[in-house]
C-alpha cells in the first residue's frame, strides 16, 4: 500500500486536514504583513530643507510659512519645492519677481529635513533621515529583508527535512516575534536593518513549512483545493495591510501589529500533528502510527487503523537507507533530481522577481498608496478563483507558464500608458499582479508535487533561496528609473517572459503520487493514479 491510498482509507480530507489548515492560517497572516510591510515603513513623505538656519531674526521672522519656502527653496522642474537643496541665504526678491532662479547659489539640506506627517505620522525614512543622498539605504531596506528571507530558506529548508516540520514551525513563530518586536525598539537603522534581516530569516519558516505540512496530509484528490485554500490567506492578508496601515501611521506600532498574530500561533501549536509522511520516512513509525489514528478518529475511520499495526508503515516507504540524511547537495547528485531542482529555481526567481517588482512600486502608479495596496490585494481573488478551476483541467505546467508570461506581457504594456492616466496605469499593473500572484499560487503546489518526501523541505527551501534573489532584486530594479523611466519594467517584463518559457521543460504533476524517494523522481514518471487504485485494500 502507497501513503496515498492510506490516506484515502483515513479520508485525507475531512476534519482534521480542515483543523490542520485552519491552524496554519493564523501564523500565515503574518506573511503579507511582514513580505509588504516596507510599502509603508519605509516610505518617503513630502519633504523639504529645514530651513530654521536662514532666520535672521527680521524680515524672515515676519514673513508666513508658504513665504518663508519661496525665498529659501528652489522650485523643480514641475514647480514643486526642491526636496534635497536650499537656497544659501534668504533671496527675498523672488517675493516680487519670481525670475529664473537656476543661478541662484544653493547647498544641501544644512540642518536636516522637514517632512509632511499627513500621510505618514512617522517612518523609518523619517525618524533617520534616510533622503537625498542616502536615498538609496532607504531602498535597500527591503532587500536587506529579503536577503534574510533567504538565508531562512536554506536554513529552515534543511532543518525541518532533518528535524522534522512541527518543531522547525515552532523555532520560526519564536524567531519571528523576537526579531520582530526588537526592530520596533531599534535606536538607529544599523540596529533596525539587523532586526529586520533577522525576522526575514525567522518568518521564511513559517513560509514553507506550512504549505509543505499541510500538501503533505491530503490526498491527491484535493491537493489543488488546499493549495489554493492557503493562498487565500496572502489576498486576505494584502488587502487587510492597506486597512491597517491607513488606521495605524506609526512604523513602530504598525510592525507591532504585524507580528502579533504569532502569539496566538504558538498557542495553537501544541495542535499541529508532525508529516506522517516524513516520520515514517525517517523511521519513526510509531509517532507515525500515533498521528494518523487521530486522524482516523477525527475523520470517522477507527476501524482502519485499529487493523493496522505500526510495523507495517516501515514498508509503505521504502528507503535504500533508513539512517540516510539528506541534505542540499542531494538536490544535484542525481540527472533528474538536478534537472528539477534548476528548473524550478529559475522559475521561482523568475516569479517572486515580478511579483515584488509590482507589490514593491505601490507609489509608482499615480493613486493614493492605500488605495492601491488595497486594489492590489483585491485583484489577487479572481487569481486564485482562476486556478483553483483550471490546475485539474489544464495542468500545473500550462498554468505556471501562461500566468507568468501574462504577468509579464502587462509590465511591459504599462510603459506605453502615459503617467498622467494615473487610473489606467494602476488597472493594467493590478492585472499584472492578478497574473503574478496566480503564478506564485501555482508555484507552491507544484514544487511539494515536484520533490520527494525525502527532499521535500530541502528542495522548497532552496527554490525560495533562490526566489529571494529576485525579490532582493527587486527593490534595486526599481531604483534604475533614475537611470531611464522605463528600464525597471523592461528588465521584469524579460525576466517573466524567460522564465516563464523555462517552465515548459519541466513534467507535468496533475493526478500523479508525490514521489517518497530520490529513487522515485530518478524512475519515468508513469504514476498516475485510478480511482480503482486510490481505493485499493491494504
Amino acid at each position: 500500500m502507497k501513503f496515498e491510498n492510506m490516506l484515502v482509507e483515513v479520508n485525507g480530507f475531512g476534519k482534521f486536514q480542515l483543523r490542520l489548515i485552519l491552524l496554519v492560517v493564523i501564523p500565515r497572516l503574518t506573511l503579507p504583513f511582514h513580505f509588504l510591510l516596507n510599502n509603508f515603513i519605509a516610505a518617503i513623505p513630502s519633504h523639504h530643507c529645514d530651513i530654521s538656519s536662514l532666520d535672521d531674526g527680521g524680515i524672515f521672522k515676519n514673513l508666513s510659512q508658504a513665504d518663508r519656502l519661496v525665498v529659501s527653496i528652489p522650485l523643480q522642474k514641475d514647480g514643486t519645492p526642491s526636496s534635497c537643496q536650499m537656497f544659501a541665504e534668504p533671496q527675498y526678491h523672488l517675493l516680487l519677481n519670481s525670475s529664473n532662479i537656476s543661478e541662484l547659489p544653493t547647498v544641501p539640506c544644512q540642518n536636516g529635513w522637514v517632512y509632511d506627517n499627513s500621510t505618514f505620522k512617522s517612518t523609518v525614512t523619517s525618524d533617520w533621515d534616510l533622503v537625498c543622498e542616502k536615498r538609496g539605504v532607504n531602498r535597500a531596506t527591503a532587500t536587506i529583508y529579503f536577503m534574510g528571507v533567504m538565508v531562512g530558506a536554506a536554513v529552515f529548508g534543511f532543518l525541518s527535512d532533518r528535524f522534522g516540520r512541527k518543531t522547525m514551525l515552532l523555532v520560526s513563530y519564536i524567531a519571528t516575534i523576537i526579531f520582530g518586536y526588537a526592530s520596533i525598539f531599534s535606536y538607529n537603522f544599523a540596529m533596525f536593518a539587523v532586526m529586520r534581516f533577522c525576522t526575514g530569516v525567522g518568518i521564511c519558516g513559517i513560509s514553507l513549512i506550512t504549505i509543505v505540512l499541510s500538501i503533505e496530509w491530503v490526498d491527491i484528490k484535493h491537493r489543488t483545493a488546499v493549495g489554493i485554500l492557503l493562498s487565500i490567506d496572502w489576498s486576505f492578508g494584502t488587502s487587510a495591510l492597506s486597512a491597517i496601515a491607513y488606521l495605524v501611521r506609526d512604523w513602530r506600532y504598525l510592525t507591532a501589529i504585524a507580528t502579533s498574530p504569532l502569539f496566538l500561533a504558538i498557542a495553537t501549536w501544541w495542535w499541529l500533528p508532525e508529516s506522517a509522511r516524513w516520520l515514517i520516512s525517517n523511521g519513526k513509525v510509531q509517532r507515525a502510527h500515533f498521528y494518523l489514528n487521530k486522524c482516523a478518529q477525527m475523520n470517522g475511520r477507527e476501524q482502519f487503523m485499529a487493523d493496522l499495526k505500526p510495523e507495517v508503515l516501515s514498508e509503505i516507504i521504502l528507503l535504500e537507507n533508513d539512517k540516510r540524511k539528506y541534505s542540499y547537495l542531494d538536490l544535484f547528485r542525481t540527472p533528474r533530481m538536478r534537472r528539477v531542482a534548476l528548473l524550478t529555481s529559475t522559475v521561482w526567481f523568475g516569479v517572486a522577481c515580478t511579483y515584488y517588482g509590482i507589490s514593491l512600486n505601490v507609489t509608482g502608479f499615480g493613486l493614493d498608496i492605500y488605495l492601491t495596496q488595497l486594489i492590489f490585494g483585491l485583484s489577487e481573488v479572481p487569481a486564485k478563483l482562476f486556478i483553483f478551476f483550471t490546475l485539474d483541467i489544464i495542468g500545473r505546467r500550462l498554468n505556471q507558464a501562461g500566468t507568468l508570461i501574462m504577468a509579464g506581457l502587462c509590465i511591459l504594456c504599462n510603459m506605453f500608458i502615459p503617467l498622467d492616466i494615473g487610473s489606467m496605469r494602476t488597472a493594467v499593473a493590478a492585472l499584472g499582479k492578478m497574473f503574478a500572484e496566480a503564478a506564485f499560487t501555482t508555484l507552491y503546489l507544484y514544487t511539494t508535487e515536484l520533490f520527494p518526501t525525502v527532499m521535500r523541505q530541502n528542495g522548497l527551501g532552496y527554490c525560495s533561496l533562490i526566489s529571494r534573489l529576485g525579490v532582493s532584486a527587486a527593490p534595486l530594479l526599481i531604483a534604475l528609473d533614475q537611470v531611464w523611466y522605463h528600464l525597471p519594467s523592461t528588465i521584469f517584463g524579460l525576466v517573466a517572459f524567460v522564465c516563464g518559457l523555462a517552465t515548459f521543460c519541466l513534467s507535468e504533476t496533475k493526478n500523479v503520487r508525490l514521489p517518497e524517494t530520490i529513487e522515485d523522481v530518478e524512475q519515468k514518471r508513469t504514476r498516475s493514479i485510478s480511482t480503482s487504485e486510490e481505493k485499493a485494500p491494504l
